[in-house]
């Protein structure tokens, strides 16, 4: 079974965190939810409170498949300021794991050098004060180079979210969630 650690910040986005845990906990992964702090009830950026399972602390030294980052302000500043935060993101990135990012949690994958020469997506104007070398910007959903998986905001999250559970448990497991939500 897979692992995936969905780090929830202060101010995050509300739609994209509640999706990309949902999507992924009927796909049968197991995910956890981290606050960055002792405080895991999280206030998103629309008033919405979340319940982290746990604190980032509290699984800081574990391994994980994938680090899905919501996005969202201040959630996403948050998440970048966040030192612990940027060392999983590379030690994942190191061990061949995943790292992704929706809306303006891209720029903490800038933060952590993971973009230079990358192509990549964001929330229109998310990027555009803190490019990383040789980035590439495209207009779409969701964007894939290599093990680096980026998308636009609120209304491609389910998207983001089929994608993260077709790279981890396969296009069979995308297509089954998928079906169960009558998307198509």
């Amino acid at each position: 079974m897979s692992k995936v650690l969905v780090p929830l910040a202060q101010g995050c986005e509300e739609l994209e965190a509640v999706t990309i845990i949902d999507l992924l906990v009927r796909a049968g992964i197991e995910v956890t939810t981290a606050s960055l702090d002792a405080e895991r009830v999280i206030t998103a950026s629309r008033g919405v409170q979340l319940v982290a399972q746990t604190t980032l602390d509290a699984v800081k030294d574990q391994t994980f498949d994938l680090i899905a980052l919501p996005g969202g302000l201040p959630g996403a500043d948050y998440l970048q300021q966040d030192d612990r935060i940027l060392k999983l993101l590379k030690s994942t990135a190191e061990q061949g794991g995943y790292v992704a990012a929706i809306c303006a949690a891209p720029k903490v994958l800038v933060k952590a050098g993971l973009l230079d020469n990358k192509q990549v997506t964001s929330f229109p104007g998310a990027l555009g004060q803190n490019p990383a070398p040789g980035m590439e910007y495209l207009d779409q959903a969701v964007v894939e180079d290599g093990r680096i998986i980026t998308s636009k905001g609120p209304g491609t999250a389910m998207d983001f979210a089929l994608t993260l559970i077709e790279r981890l448990e396969g296009q069979a497991k995308r297509n089954e969630v998928e079906q169960g939500l009558q998307r198509i």
